[in-house]
């Protein structure tokens, strides 16, 4: 798999307006610098007039003295008169992947579990809590763990010392069930990718007790959203969701427990194909290789 490859593999991800020749451009700079491609993945949205989007996998000899050079080629290529957009990445390099939780612990333990066993191609350099009821928990996994209280009166200056522990030290932020908004100014200050996961009742059951209503209402499915924050709550672009069916009979302690276990599964889909650049945001939808 690709998170067990050496120094010497690449992931380029291109997008762009869609033309003939992209895909020969990029085999074009690739072999033409002596990298072998080991898998393509495109797709575009229209072939006359759409967006294209392709990732590539490749083998370069000695690729971390030679990157420059390649992007240098891919510049000239594929950023001037074809007009698009690429991003190179070195497959050695994990993400660094913060993460926000609150006091459910279901998500954080299975994404530190994941982790932890090589499932998930990542680094976690800290978990940052508004309780502190979770620290023994991840400190048993031998993580920084740091409690940043946020009440109605302190919630910029929470905002602030989350910031100054995360800027220059992580590429994502996972919300693990942290049950706070982030604001806008906190977003756009941070200037990286946050994942968030919720149940999918939304909109229909919103708030508290989501799980009572649903008992309620007798609903056949229960599921899980993962998906990129913006500033519009719970409508970023979505990366991945799964159901499973439920009846009459599960209590809601049942069918929170099931819900649960979509959560985790969501997340931690979600985690992995981000820290693989296997998403690629288009406005407010994604594709996903």
């Amino acid at each position: 798999m690709e998170r067990n490859h050496n120094g010497d593999y690449g992931r380029l991800i291109v997008q762009g307006a869609d033309r003939p020749g992209i895909v020969a451009s990029v085999s074009g700079v690739l072999t033409g610098q002596g990298a072998n491609i080991v898998s393509l993945d495109q797709t575009s949205s229209d072939p006359s007039g759409g967006r294209f989007f392709q990732r590539t996998v490749f083998h370069l000899p000695d690729l971390p003295a030679r990157i420059g050079r390649l992007e240098e080629a891919l510049e000239a290529e594929l950023g001037g008169e074809l007009g698009l957009d690429f991003r190179l990445v070195e497959v050695k390099r994990s993400k660094r992947v913060a993460i926000f939780v609150s006091k459910a612990d279901h998500c954080l333990i299975d994404l530190l579990w994941r982790q932890r066993r090589g499932e998930l191609p990542m680094t976690v350099p800290m978990v940052v809590s508004n309780h502190p009821d979770l620290g023994e928990e991840v400190r048993s996994f031998g993580l920084p763990f740091f409690h940043v209280p946020v009440e109605k009166n302190n919630k910029a200056a929470a905002e602030k010392e989350q910031l100054n522990l995360l800027k220059g030290n992580v590429d994502l932020l996972v919300l693990a069930r942290y049950m706070q908004i982030l604001s806008g100014d906190f977003l756009e200050e941070l200037g990286m990718p946050v994942i968030n996961i919720h149940h999918s009742f939304l909109p229909a059951f919103m708030g508290a007790d989501p799980y009572q209503r649903a008992k309620e209402r007798g609903v056949k499915l229960i599921g899980a959203t993962a998906h990129y924050v913006t500033e519009d709550l719970d409508e970023g672009p979505i990366i991945e969701q799964d159901v499973i069916r439920v009846s009459h009979r599960e209590s809601v302690r049942e069918l929170q427990r099931k819900g649960a276990d979509v959560e985790r599964l969501v997340l931690s889909r979600a985690v992995a194909w981000h820290c693989e650049d296997r998403v690629i945001r288009d406005g407010n939808t994604t594709v996903v290789f």
